[in-house]
């Protein structure tokens, strides 16, 4: 058992969230209970996470997708309502990490993702709130275009949407979980064979063909499910405490 204060202070350090410019506010979000013993952590902090921790006894509740995003209403009505009425109700507290646990280069979404995939870490790019969060590596053994396509599928458990490049295998990859393909161009800047995000938009097909590099989309919850559950259970081993991860079913 941890002071929940304790907790959020380590892992605001941890992730030094005063290095970002971000979209919403980083770190505890909601207070409930004082002390911390067991650890819920999940993608995004839907009703569906929230009732599924209170369930399985979460003292408190780590997510990348929090609350209080910038430019959202502020009138506590409907889901938000409901959502923080379940917290309170219970004294259930939420922590949530946005762009640091993008960037992270140890429990970070990209960190992980790399790591599922095989990829080695060579550089990072893609500016987001003052830090790059993206990174570019390589496959130890390249692939041809489809087969990285499959092994996409086969470690993220979606098929991913692919606009085919030039290569004819791709052994450079740059990537970034989430909602990241807005860097693609400058992914390709860096001349690599292919560009790993979580979603794309209509003109990610334009630039992917012109640009000739391989895009992929490989879902924004599916390729940001690793650094989550990496913080939750490195919080876990530092203080002792019970740590469940909830993978709640997003095919976005």
């Amino acid at each position: 058992m941890v002071e929940l204060n304790d907790l959020v202070s380590f892992a605001n350090d941890f992730l030094e969230v005063d290095r970002f410019r971000d979209y919403c506010p980083n770190g505890l979000q909601v207070e409930g209970r004082p002390q911390v013993a067991h650890l819920v952590s999940g993608v995004t902090a839907s009703r569906a996470l929230l009732e599924a921790a209170h369930e399985a006894g979460a003292d408190a509740i780590l997510v990348h997708h929090g609350y209080f995003w910038k430019g959202e209403a502020s009138p506590v009505v409907g889901i938000k309502q409901q959502r923080l009425k379940l917290l309170l109700t219970h004294d259930i507290s939420l922590l949530a990490y946005h762009l640091p646990l993008d960037a992270h280069p140890r429990v970070g979404n990209n960190a992980c993702l790399g790591l599922q995939l095989g990829l080695s870490v060579e550089g990072q790019f893609g500016d987001a709130g003052g830090v790059a969060i993206g990174l570019h590596g390589c496959l130890e053994v390249p692939l041809k275009p489809a087969d990285f396509a499959r092994h996409l599928a086969a470690t993220l458990q979606r098929t991913p949407l692919h606009v085919a490049g030039e290569s004819t295998t791709i052994r450079t990859v740059a990537w970034c979980s989430g909602a990241a393909q807005g860097y693609l161009d400058a992914a390709a800047d860096l001349g690599v064979d292919a560009f790993v995000t979580g979603e794309a938009s209509e003109q990610s097909f334009h630039i992917a063909r012109e640009r000739g590099v391989h895009f992929f989309a490989a879902g924004h919850h599916a390729t940001e499910r690793y650094g989550v559950a990496a913080l939750g259970d490195w919080l876990a081993e530092q203080f002792g405490l019970r740590h469940t991860f909830i993978d709640i079913e997003n095919p976005i």
